[in-house]
């Protein structure tokens, strides 16, 4: 059995979210043992050998779905046992607040808290969030949330995931995020945040995921972002970053993803990312690159995406880039690349339509390696007889001697860029 005033608690906020059931008449005990509860409720007995609400999800079947009206239900913080709460695609029609009491009662026992791709959730984050202090995992994403990153949330420092992601926040990055020592995942992305990364993000000695990309964010990355030598996963795409990567950018011993498109860097490449041997996929696409593609991002034997298109890159392509054995993704297409391609003819047809090096005139490819129905994106060395353009794309034709075996042709194909996010995001996203 439940306290009666649990018990009334609990109905009170059923009945003001969902009209799926008449809740109190299809679920007289809700907790009581051998009692079938609904899905989305979860209870625990309690030392006072009462049971106790321990969970409550809303949102998609089977969880109770949201009436249109459905507000945000400050009741919540009234279960004193609640260590989870989940509201997903729930508040979508009636505009509403996140509410937290000065004295919530689960400020010892939350310990998972997520608002996800609710519309209609709009307001601040309060302030008052910091006295839940028991958080591990705070959820925010996908809301109508604007307004500064309160820094109270950062006194919650049994965080180990934080995120804020898909909202209008603005305002800098608080400088008290150094605090949050235990965080393994911080996704702060797709807002309106601007000022520099605060120096203090080094001191997140454990964290695994960094996400601040779709921001307005400047400067550079900080040095003491070297610190950081658990991170796998960094993104920062589409910013206003445009100062030097830290000269200690190679000590990231851990780094597996790094991801920083659409910045305006004009700059020349560091050679310090070819001491990042345990890197998968390095995205450096349209952010005004100079200069030559540095030899050492041959060394990166564990890479298998490579992508610096649209930016202004001369010189030849490294060749030992074509030895690299996991590649099967390399665009390197609008530059100013020149000279004769280093790749031979199994590197063509491993990697098919996903090696793009249009758009580099000066570039061409040795007779002797041209293959037919590989689409390579440039002219042949010489007078170019033999080379015709099928779709506006280049097809090189191949001597019969040399053809390959039909099941490996265009075999890369059926793999993009797209398939390797996905699986990031399945191991590092921690979104409830």
């Amino acid at each position: 059995m439940m306290s009666p005033s649990e018990y009334e608690t609990l109905f009170r906020i059923m009945e003001s979210m969902s009209s799926d059931e008449q809740w109190r008449l299809s679920y007289p005990n809700p907790c009581g043992q051998g009692s079938s509860s609904w899905p989305g409720l979860e209870c625990k007995p309690g030392h006072d050998n009462l049971y106790h609400v321990s969970r409550l999800d809303f949102g998609t079947k089977p969880n109770p779905t949201c009436k249109k009206d459905a507000t945000f239900p400050s009741d919540i913080f009234s279960l004193p046992y609640l260590q989870s709460a989940f509201f997903f695609n729930c508040f979508t029609h009636t505009k509403t607040t996140i509410s937290i009491p000065p004295n919530p009662k689960v400020s010892l026992s939350l310990q998972q808290f997520s608002l996800r791709a609710n519309h209609a959730l709009t307001g601040q984050i309060p302030s008052t969030i910091s006295l839940l202090k028991s958080l591990q995992i705070l959820t925010l994403s996908q809301n109508s949330l604007y307004g500064q990153i309160p820094p109270q949330i950062f006194s919650l420092t049994s965080l180990l995931h934080l995120d804020l992601s898909y909202n209008s926040l603005n305002g800098r990055i608080p400088s008290q995020i150094g605090s949050l020592k235990v965080l393994l995942g911080l996704d702060l992305s797709y807002n309106s945040l601007s000022g520099n990364v605060p120096q203090t993000i080094g001191e997140l000695g454990l964290l695994q995921k960094l996400d601040l990309s779709s921001n307005l964010l400047t400067g550079g990355i900080p040095q003491t972002m070297g610190r950081l030598k658990n991170l796998v996963f960094m993104a920062l795409s589409n910013n206003k970053m445009r100062e030097n990567f830290p000269n200690n950018i190679g000590e990231l011993q851990s780094l597996q993803y790094f991801i920083m498109d659409d910045n305006p860097m004009s700059l020349p490449l560091p050679k310090e990312f070819g001491k990042l041997f345990r890197l998968q996929e390095l995205r450096l696409a349209n952010s005004g690159y100079t200069g030559t593609i540095p030899d050492t991002f041959a060394e990166l034997r564990n890479l298998s995406s490579l992508s610096l298109e649209n930016n202004r890159l001369t010189g030849t392509i490294p060749p030992g880039l074509g030895l690299l054995p996991h590649i099967y993704h390399l665009n390197l297409s609008k530059n100013m690349l020149a000279g004769v391609l280093p790749f031979d003819g199994g590197f063509l047809r491993r990697l098919g339509r996903n090696l793009d090096l249009s758009g580099n005139v000066a570039l061409c490819v040795n007779g002797s390696e041209v293959l037919e129905g590989v689409r390579v994106g440039v002219g042949a060395c010489g007078n170019g007889k033999n080379v015709a353009l099928r779709n506006g794309s280049l097809v090189l034709p191949l001597k019969r001697s040399q053809s390959p075996p039909l099941q490996s042709i265009g075999f890369s194909r059926f793999f993009s860029n797209w398939v390797l996010l996905a699986l990031v995001w399945e191991v590092f996203m921690w979104k409830i």
